[in-house]
């Protein structure tokens, strides 16, 4: 039958309607989804209505979560995974998207092709490319993204981007996992499922490392398969309602360097299905990914966005943080360079660069992407030079 199990966490999103209704319509097979929504509502949202009609196009499980006992993405996922019911397939999504006609078919030929290719669990996701709902379909970019490695962040989550894929006639391997648009075995919502004890930061990389030990292999769709609306115009986040979320994603991070090994952290957890599978292991990752947690290293070749490949090149340990301030913690207005460093706990400077571009600092907010191959730091600075006064006050932060 070809059944599919849609995950849709959902968040008082204007969106959820809509894109229930393309997914629907553009379907070759609506009768073959079980569509699940974790759907976190509002009373005063009148437009957060799933109607009757629409409930009649497929079978529909609809999880009611008032918002204010929300408690993340990856709980509300968590939700969402615990109704899976034996379903071929999977399909995790968010409740922002635009589909290409047949997208099921579409999705279920690539996963295919890749088993043919000998490849035992494919896992096809990626950050999708976007559309404007203000400007639809006009706005569409009709060309696939892969997913790229951007940095390792200071509480020791990856980030990555997107970048265009052009001219690739099947789906490329990658490294990384989107929860927002994810298509495999429906079985993966019993071998990896969400962390409900995530709260949000730690989440994409954390599903990355714990399906491939699952044995799961990730591709990049190389044809358009869907579209995703990244501005966020119009959308209440769960974050905006809870005064808590902060605490709750600095425990996510802590428990997303334990997991990893990240800095060499660990703790005594009992991880059970949370944790990493039988067939592969961290290590494994990492040799193959080009990405080391233990001290935040990484083979500089994977910027080059090629497929993952086991290789005796160096892993380096490359530090990328943005150093952001507003422009009224200046006091003079006669600079003529300024030095960027970062210092560790002990105040010995590991890194230091004098720039010459002022203008720079001409701005209501002001960010410095600075890098440097070394350890992590414990502070950054900035410390300005006056033409008048020589060096002035530094402007410190710390990371």
């Amino acid at each position: 039958m070809n059944t599919i199990f849609i995950q849709i966490a959902s968040y008082r999103d204007p969106q959820l309607v809509p894109t229930l209704e393309d997914l629907l319509d553009k379907a070759d097979n609506p009768q073959n989804l079980h569509i699940c929504i974790a759907h976190q509502f509002s009373e005063e949202d009148e437009w957060d209505v799933i109607s009757e009609e629409l409930q009649q196009k497929c079978r529909f499980t609809i999880i009611p979560i008032p918002y204010k006992e929300a408690q993340g993405a990856c709980w509300a996922r968590n939700q969402i995974q615990q109704k899976y019911d034996g379903e071929d397939y999977t399909l995790q999504l968010d409740s922002h998207h635009r589909f290409v006609e047949g997208w099921d078919t579409e999705l279920i030929q690539m996963f295919k092709g890749l088993q043919e290719e000998g490849w035992d669990k494919p896992l096809i996701t990626s950050y999708i490319p976007s559309f404007d709902p203000s400007n639809d379909p006009q706005s569409r970019v009709n060309t696939p993204w892969g997913m790229a490695f951007d940095r390792i962040i200071p509480e020791g989550a990856v980030f990555f981007l997107p970048y265009y894929m052009e001219n690739n006639d099947k789906p490329k391997r990658g490294r990384f996992y989107s929860a927002h648009f994810a298509f495999t075995l429906g079985q993966f919502c019993k071998e990896v499922p969400h962390d409900p004890n995530y709260y949000f930061h730690g989440e994409e990389i954390s599903i990355a490392v714990r399906a491939y030990t699952w044995g799961y292999d990730i591709f990049h769709p190389h044809k358009v398969i869907a579209w995703h609306e990244y501005t966020r115009k119009g959308r209440t986040k769960q974050w905006d309602d809870d005064a808590t979320w902060v605490d709750r994603n600095n425990k996510s991070h802590q428990r997303n360097r334990y997991l990893l090994g990240v800095d060499g952290e660990t703790a005594d957890i009992e991880w059970g299905e949370y944790g990493f599978g039988p067939i592969r292991t961290l290590q494994d990752w990492e040799e193959e990914m080009g990405i080391r947690f233990s001290n935040r290293s990484f083979q500089l070749s994977i910027r080059e966005n090629g497929e993952p490949k086991k290789s005796d090149e160096p892993f380096n340990t490359v530090f990328r943080h943005p150093i952001e301030f507003t422009f009224d913690r200046l006091t003079h207005d006669d600079y003529d360079w300024f030095a960027v460093i970062y210092e560790d706990k002990n105040g010995v400077a590991l890194h230091r660069r004098d720039e010459q571009n002022v203008t720079i600092l001409n701005q209501p907010h002001i960010t410095i992407w600075e890098e440097y191959t070394g350890p992590k730091p414990h502070k950054w600075i900035v410390w300005p030079y006056s033409k008048s006064k020589g060096w002035v006050d530094k402007i410190e932060g710390f990371i």
